[in-house]
């Protein structure tokens, strides 16, 4: 029997020290094919070297993780102004309300940016492109992401949040809210002739007291080959605490991918990451 290959990718390279480094020790154990590169803090350019200079028993990608939301320092501009200048939380751009003071021109600068940051750190365009916090799904940014990804970087992928399996009526609430606001991105991306990864999971509660290995294997089911898995592996430090919430869990998914569970649950599944 062929075994499937996915992508198993994990978000938010460069956010800090200790997510990067969690990331290149699980590449280096060939636990990761894919991770998506944050462009909008300082230390890019190192933290691409170590990447660069990181060796994995199986191929992986690099791709860039575009980034308009979490209250961070825009590198040129944001596409919905706030009062102290930073990215809004991703509800503000779910907000009816806000739609009219959000810049096409400022998402498509800022996503250009970020873009020619990675150009510059990696000295080439990325593989595959997505967003942090999903905000290339957000109804109004995907044209502005789309259209750019399509202009910058042709031959790249973008992630779409498809699940492998039915959602609406079950599982995680937050893979269906994600299925939901899905609807219609595969066939935008299509009609830039955007490739994209054939199914999404990865998605759950970040406070939920679930076993990670039990969550992992829940995304493994129906996962097709050219499927995605999402992660987000790392390890506490204080640029972390400052930058964002989600902290222990990241311990806890650094922990089972570097474990034999990862590729006991893989075997089962019929799945590869090489």
């Amino acid at each position: 029997m062929s075994l499937r290959r996915i992508v198993l990718c994990a978000d938010d390279y460069a956010l800090a020290p200790g997510v990067s480094r969690s990331i290149r020790e699980l590449i280096a154990l060939g636990r990761l094919n894919a991770t998506s590169v944050m462009t909008v803090f300082p230390g890019l350019r190192e933290e691409a070297a170590k990447l660069g200079e990181t060796t994995s028993p199986i191929r992986f990608e690099t791709g860039l993780h575009v980034t308009l939301t979490g209250g961070f320092k825009p590198l040129v501009a944001s596409p919905l102004k706030t009062d102290d200048g930073k990215f809004p939380s991703v509800t503000g751009y779910l907000n009816p309300l806000n739609w009219g003071r959000i810049s096409r021109t400022a998402a498509v600068e800022e996503i250009k940016a970020q873009f020619n940051a990675f150009r510059t750190a990696f000295g080439r365009t990325p593989d595959f492109v997505d967003g942090h916090q999903h905000v290339q799904l957000q109804p109004v940014l995907r044209g502005a992401f789309l259209d750019t990804v399509a202009r910058m970087a042709p031959r790249a992928w973008v992630r779409q949040c498809s699940p492998a399996t039915p959602v609406l009526f079950s599982g995680e609430p937050k893979a269906r809210f994600l299925a939901l606001l899905n609807a219609g991105f595969p066939a935008q991306a299509r009609a830039r002739a955007l490739a994209t990864n054939r199914a999404f999971a990865g998605a759950y509660d970040f406070a939920s007291t679930k076993n990670y290995a039990d969550l992992f294997a829940s995304f493994l089911k129906g996962m097709p080959s050219g499927g995605l898995i999402m992660c987000h592996p790392g390890f506490v430090d204080d640029e972390l605490r400052a930058r964002d919430p989600l902290q222990e869990q990241r311990e806890a998914e650094h922990k089972f991918f570097a474990s034999d569970n990862l590729p006991r649950l893989l075997a089962q599944a019929g799945v590869t990451l090489g």
